[in-house]
């Protein structure tokens, strides 16, 4: 079945940068988006990007544009996101996904002040 292996999260101090990785295998080769989105304390999940896989069409939440950038690697089957100028607000568990129906356990950032 499908799997996905998220890495990169980590502490990082406001206005630094974190890469984040998710690597899915398995049958995923119809697959359509990958994409993140994160949940902070108290919060709902929210949308953060998405990659669309067919003509590699990006759309981002307006709470990251400008400073998060997602891109993936096909051979790799693997979607990043490049977040810069990291503010404590975007602390929060982050989640890949495929087609918001497979999902990773979460890979955990947190920006301190």
């Amino acid at each position: 079945q499908v799997q996905l292996v998220e890495s990169g999260g980590g502490l990082v101090q406001a206005g630094g940068s974190l890469r984040l990785s998710c690597a899915a295998s398995g049958r995923t080769f119809s697959s359509l988006a990958m994409g993140w989105f994160r949940q902070a304390p108290g919060k709902e999940r929210e949308f953060v990007a998405n990659f669309r896989i067919t003509g590699g069409i990006t759309y981002y939440a307006d709470s990251v544009k400008g400073r998060f950038t997602i891109s993936g690697d096909k051979a790799k089957n693997t979607v990043y996101l490049q977040m810069n100028s990291l503010k404590p607000e975007d602390t929060a568990v982050y989640y890949c996904n495929i087609d918001r129906a497979y999902w990773g356990q979460g890979t955990q950032v947190t920006v301190s002040s």
